[in-house]
């Protein structure tokens, strides 16, 4: 039986749906010439990874003249808490607590992110003022 495939983003669909992100809708050989600086891909790599972003549901395509364009189907944003969801359901049991004080824990968390977080969590509502909304 194959593995069942993954949704989350493998470092080179990644690399890809950044740029679909940044450059909006691109045809493979577009990508193929953004990518370029970080170290080349081949045109078939491009092409193989986009299709696998398609069966995912991250990308969708539509046809101009021969060409294919892509498009991200996706925000940058959803992208980024699907990512996390997967990371707190598979190390951190969905407990969200343990997400964050394995973050506090790090030694390179310097004392602006610390703050930055202090000042998030208490701008959320807590759920006795949640509830008088209600």
């Amino acid at each position: 039986m194959p593995p069942k495939r993954s949704i989350t983003l493998t470092p080179a669909e990644l690399r890809l749906m950044k740029v679909l992100w940044t450059r909006g809708e691109s045809a493979v050989s577009d990508m193929v010439a953004a990518t370029a600086d970080d170290g080349p891909l081949a045109y078939t790599s491009v092409l193989t990874t986009i299709r696998i972003l398609e069966q995912k549901g991250y990308v969708e395509h539509r046809q101009e003249g021969r060409a294919f364009l892509y498009s991200a189907s996706i925000g940058e944003q959803e992208a980024s808490r699907s990512e996390v969801r997967h990371v707190l359901q598979r190390f951190f049991g969905n407990s969200r607590e343990r997400l964050l004080l394995s973050l506090l824990g790090d030694d390179e968390i310097t004392p602006d992110e610390i703050r930055r977080l202090k000042e998030a969590i208490a701008a959320v509502p807590d759920e006795s003022e949640q509830e008088v909304e209600s």
